[in-house]
């Protein structure tokens, strides 16, 4: 599928999400019953992460940049397992706790963490999610990641359903005063047990939500950052090293590679990243693009993000595109003295 006919894809399923429809299928409706077959054989052979153990990682992180009267910053997680961080058995591995200690040593400020993602959750517990982070009016998180989108496509959520729901999270947040930053939906078609064509049909259906994702995310004031193709050519190359052991959440080095291509959007959206990082690079083909063309452009590139950018035009809505440089985020557990945030 061209750049072209991705853009038009996600722009139909994002206008279904935003007007009421649900009949766009994922990667067409002749193609879905079988890929919804094979998925379900996928999954019992990886045991769709049933590993029981999710590392409790809440807390406040940068304790040692603490100043008496300054309130720390406040990061939430939202999502499905992996912004939980299932598959890894210290809290320091999961990627709220990169992100969190990243955040904190980039601001030289201390983070609270908390967090409301649930494993096996699809997009429709967004809602009780946010519920949930915005439950104390005096304590609005600064700064919501939400990674989403797996379990949709494998649970067989309509696409327009899927962003419907995260859009209106993205909503809420945004209207509550919280930044919003969306790690979109993986590549599936890197599972080492998914074979074809459940693998193509996999890859293009996760393809085409991310970008669906991104178009809803962004028009709602959000920021998204593509992991699609972070559990592609990586992780297909290194399965043993960027799988957990039940093949199918990442491991720690995984984890630790996501947290690495959200950390600079989540500074950017903070206000942490040095001016000039924020001015598009042609060099690096960076620039102002219709929402959905940036969208599906995003859905191919891991570590792009998307932001909206200008007023709606003849074309739509208009986003800049960046390619942010990866930087490396030292892993931490809480601190002994955390309190909670």
């Amino acid at each position: 599928m061209t750049g072209l006919s991705r853009a038009r894809v996600a722009r139909r399923i994002a206008a279904g999400a935003a007007y009421g429809g649900g009949g766009i299928g994922l990667a067409g409706a002749a193609t879905v019953g079988l890929l919804m077959a094979e998925a379900q054989l996928a999954r019992r052979r990886v045991g769709n992460g049933t590993t029981p153990h999710v590392p409790n990682a809440d807390g406040l992180y940068g304790a040692a940049y603490t100043v008496p009267g300054e309130p720390a910053l406040r990061l939430t997680m939202l999502g499905d397992s992996t912004a939980a961080g299932q598959g890894v058995h210290r809290a320091g591995q999961t990627p709220g706790a990169l992100l969190a200690s990243g955040v904190a040593a980039i601001a030289e400020h201390p983070v609270g963490l908390s967090t409301v993602a649930v494993p096996g959750a699809c997009s429709d517990d967004l809602d009780r999610q946010v519920t949930r982070a915005l439950a104390d009016p005096s304590r609005v998180p600064d700064v919501c990641v939400i990674m989403i989108g797996a379990n949709d496509v494998t649970h067989r959520m309509p696409p327009t359903r899927s962003v419907r729901h995260l859009s209106s999270a993205v909503r809420r947040l945004r209207t509550a005063g919280a930044e919003v930053v969306v790690g979109t939906c993986p590549d599936l078609g890197t599972l080492q047990p998914v074979q074809q064509p459940l693998r193509w049909l996999a890859r293009r259906a996760s393809r085409q939500l991310a970008a669906a994702q991104t178009i809803g995310a962004v028009e709602q004031g959000g920021r998204t950052v593509s992991l699609g193709d972070l559990l592609g050519p990586e992780f297909a190359a290194n399965p043993r090293e960027l799988f957990g052991p039940d093949s199918y959440h990442p491991s720690a080095e995984g984890y630790a590679t996501a947290a690495m291509a959200i950390l600079p959007t989540v500074c950017a959206a903070l206000g942490l990243w040095p001016a000039e990082e924020e001015r598009p690079d042609a060099a690096r083909r960076e620039g102002f693009l219709p929402v959905a063309r940036a969208a599906a452009e995003a859905a191919a590139e891991a570590g792009t993000e998307v932001t909206a950018a200008m007023p709606a035009g003849s074309r739509g809505p208009w986003a800049l595109l960046k390619r942010r440089r990866r930087r490396r985020v030292a892993e931490a557990e809480p601190e002994p003295s955390a309190q909670p945030s």
